[in-house]
């Protein structure tokens, strides 16, 4: 036996960070459960997860019901890469948590602001994931960097290009007026058009009470 990944799981009854620190997976869920009133409310179950379903986070929940819609049910059969984040915090120390890079089911890449602190929220990326081997899937994990993808913001298979677009410019805005300029400054004129000027007013007086 040369492979060194067996020696360094975790014993937890869940998926965590320090599972994937060998690398990346690729998982098909075969339902979700949830519990309300619970810390962690959220158990995805997935395919050979050996009783350690993957307990989602609220930002990561939020992707899920951003790209797939509220309906866990319809979440079962997907797929989605998921990732360890060693810059991940609890209680201001980096602890590393699971993020996820890829799903199953969305059109293109999906970009959105994630709240990272009560005052700082960043862009986010998920990719595309085709429906093959998980050996054969591509490793890259999220940029994170623009607050478009190719100069558009993003659209998914679960909402429109109006709605997508609309989730974006709220998000961006509760970043901030340096960070909602900058988002609308790589805006194309039709999709100013579409988000329409008194929702464009709306956004900037959100952005300009966020603390600096």
């Amino acid at each position: 036996m040369n492979d060194m990944a067996s020696t360094i799981i975790p014993k937890s009854d869940q998926l965590n960070a320090d599972d994937l620190i060998a690398g990346p997976m690729t998982i098909k869920i075969t339902g979700v459960d949830i519990r309300s009133g619970q810390e962690q409310p959220i158990s995805i179950h997935f395919e050979g997860d050996n009783g350690k379903p993957y307990k989602a986070c609220k930002s990561m929940c939020r992707v899920m019901v951003t790209a797939w819609g509220p309906d866990s049910k319809k979440y079962v059969g997907r797929l989605m890469t998921l990732y360890r984040d060693k810059t991940v915090k609890w209680g201001g120390m980096e602890v590393g948590g699971i993020r996820i890079s890829h799903m199953s089911d969305i059109d293109s890449a999906m970009t959105m602001a994630l709240t990272v602190t009560r005052a700082n929220r960043k862009p986010f990326t998920v990719k595309p994931l085709a429906q093959k081997p998980a050996a054969q899937q591509e490793a890259a994990l999220p940029s994170g960097e623009d607050a478009t993808t190719s100069g558009q913001p993003a659209v998914t298979a679960a909402i429109s290009a109006d709605e997508a677009l609309l989730i974006l410019a709220r998000d961006w805005s509760e970043c901030g007026v340096e960070k909602y300029k900058e988002f609308w400054s790589k805006l194309k004129p039709e999709q100013r058009a579409a988000i329409g000027k008194d929702r464009h007013e709306q956004f900037k007086a959100i952005a300009a009470d966020v603390p600096t």
